[in-house]
């Protein structure tokens, strides 16, 4: 706090963007709705889970393997999806008593869409989650540094292109102009996260996250489940 203004969570604007754990706690404060986009994977998974019918249990990381998007079947039912970004995230989100959203590239306009109504006249604050160092899909280590990553900055910047009516942060518009100067299918494919991901017999996880407005499914937290809105 400087000055009376909490430089930190963004404050005096309605869009802000801010990574990872210390995001969710810097930006919910006054946040009235938080999203969180974790493009490769969780958010991705969720995505189709949900706009299949199905519900999806996010559970902090424990370490170990996780579902896959590729593996999402018609009948879905009720997945528990542990995840060491953004499942771990969604239950930091719930605790600051802001309504929690999760994003990605897939359904970036419609999840910005249904956070502007719900935030009113209150700021939306979206949470692109990162990788962490030493974490990644052979490993089971249960915690890491942040690693700010190109996924989810772009799926952050798709969320924040679409609501260009608000008052974004310096740290938003960086975001939702990389996304618009950004091929998404060329950087998925070709960043660490996607190369990882295809180095592993998952190009198909990558391709999928990197399908941008092919959904119009919104998943909510409600009672610790996500389910579309």
């Amino acid at each position: 706090m400087l000055g009376g203004v909490d430089v930190f969570a963004q404050d005096g604007h309605d869009l802000r963007v801010e990574w990872g754990a210390e995001g969710v706690a810097g930006l919910g404060r006054e946040c009235a709705v938080l999203v969180v986009v974790d493009v490769l994977s969780f958010s991705t998974t969720v995505d189709l889970v949900t706009g299949r019918g199905g519900r999806v249990r996010p559970l902090r990381w424990r370490g170990g393997r996780v579902p896959r998007p590729a593996a999402v079947g018609p009948d879905p039912g009720l997945l528990d999806l542990p995840s060491p970004n953004g499942a771990t995230l969604c239950a930091a989100v719930a605790e600051t008593g802001a309504t929690v959203l999760v994003g990605c590239l897939r359904n970036a306009t419609a999840v910005a869409a249904a956070a502007d109504r719900l935030a009113g006249a209150r700021p939306i604050g979206i949470i692109p989650a990162g990788e962490r160092w030493g974490i990644n899909i052979t490993t089971t280590a249960s915690a890491g540094p942040l690693r700010p990553c190109v996924e989810d900055l772009l799926g952050a910047g798709a969320i924040a292109a679409a609501l260009s009516g608000r008052s974004a942060s310096p740290e938003a518009l960086l975001a939702a102009t990389a996304y618009r100067g950004t091929d998404i299918g060329e950087a998925l494919r070709g960043c660490a996260s996607g190369r990882e991901l295809a180095c592993n017999g998952h190009r198909r996880d990558v391709e999928l996250a990197a399908a941008v407005d092919v959904s119009a499914t919104v998943p909510v937290l409600v009672d610790d489940l996500l389910e579309a809105a």
